[in-house]
């Protein structure tokens, strides 16, 4: 009885310790945590990317506690001195443009006094993007979700709770492109989505966090400062790192525990 006792016990430690890697180390709270969003949205019954659905009550929870506990909100256009940058700086970044962006993180963001850059796809509408990585994600979900307009946009830029970042022009994947295809897309996001709402862009993302080093030029090459991918972690050494940016995925699967452990090690268990 007690042995059994015992061997469940070590099971449930084991559980616990692969999902939330409470056993990683701690990175110093004087470097930043560039936070990865997509959406904030109710889950929906049988959807294959509720992960990137973070629950409104959940994300509300979050940008409270990131305030409460002393963190400093960034854009990410503030990079390019990192070095005035305080201790406990967070980015906020959320990809692709979707509509719920605007009516469910911004009131949240204007509510805490927070910051967000938005990877902003140009052409958004009625593109099917997850194809592109793979063949068999042909649901249609991420294009039947509603994605921002431009006048949606243009009033998020104007609370000055959010910047512009660049996302391609489509969703591309860039490691199907050619070279010239691949600036085409990176180059062309920028010059858009600065001649349409008249700010400056500075930050990219490569969809769907593929990218090589190629990539990597052509994002300065087209007059990026910095971008971020989907590699997790918190990066210790921003300036060398400035075109290869990790981040700290934030889970629509995550509890309040699970996202302070993220906050903490930057990675999942």
């Amino acid at each position: 009885m007690i042995w059994g006792a015992v061997f469940l016990g070590l099971v449930m430690l084991v559980l616990f310790s692969k999902r939330y890697g409470w056993w990683r180390p701690a990175v110093g709270l004087n470097h930043p945590r560039i936070l990865m969003y997509h959406m904030v949205s109710e889950h929906r019954p049988g959807a294959k990317f509720n992960k990137l659905r973070v629950k409104p009550e959940a994300f509300e929870w979050q940008i409270r506690w990131l305030r409460d506990n002393g963190w400093h909100f960034a854009l990410m256009s503030e990079l390019e001195a990192p070095d005035q940058l305080p201790p406990k700086t967070v980015f906020l970044t959320f990809d692709d443009g979707f509509e719920d962006n605007y009516r469910l993180a911004h009131p949240v963001l204007q509510k805490y006094g927070a910051k967000a850059t938005l990877y902003l796809v140009v052409d958004r509408f009625d593109r099917d993007w997850s194809t592109a990585k793979k063949a068999h994600h042909n649901t249609g979900e991420l294009m039947r979700e509603p994605k921002l307009t431009d006048g949606q946009v243009s009033t998020m830029l104007g609370s000055g709770c959010w910047e512009l970042g660049g996302h391609t022009l489509t969703h591309a994947n860039l490691a199907r492109l050619d070279e010239e295809q691949k600036l085409a897309e990176i180059r062309g996001c920028r010059e858009q989505l600065e001649s349409c709402f008249g700010v400056d862009v500075s930050s990219f993302a490569y969809p769907f966090g593929i990218y090589d080093q190629t990539d990597v030029a052509l994002a300065e090459k087209a007059g990026f400062t910095s971008a971020v991918t989907t590699v997790e972690g918190i990066d210790t050494d921003l300036q060398t790192r400035c075109f290869e940016l990790s981040r700290v995925k934030v889970s629509g699967k995550d509890n309040r525990l699970a996202f302070r452990l993220r906050m903490r090690t930057g990675r999942r268990g």
